[in-house]
């Protein structure tokens, strides 16, 4: 394999735009990582989701003057669903020595 062929297939596989953006990476921080950003989108999804849950909450509380167990409930459900999808994200996540 040539040298450029080599460096070819490493921005290829780096995913970056360009040649020239994928070397000057190179050369500032001696690596490159391709990241799949697919979960962390849904990670994104699902805490929109979450959030317009939570919001939906407040307007009502907000409305209403009142409190109610039922909310305080979800809210709480809410509040653990986020804690859960944030736990998995981590664990998922390379370990990477400084």
């Amino acid at each position: 394999m040539t040298s450029s062929t080599y460096w070819n297939k490493k921005v290829k596989l780096s995913g970056m735009r360009s040649k020239s953006s994928f070397l000057r990476h190179q050369i500032l921080y001696g690596y490159v990582y391709d990241i799949d950003y697919s979960e962390l989108r849904e990670y994104n999804a699902a805490l929109a989701k979450i959030g317009n849950n939570l919001n939906q909450i407040a307007k009502r509380m907000n409305a209403t003057g009142n409190v109610y167990a039922a909310d305080v409930k979800e809210v709480k459900e809410l509040m653990n669903q986020v804690w859960q999808t944030q736990k998995s994200m981590l664990s998922k996540q390379p370990y990477m020595k400084q």
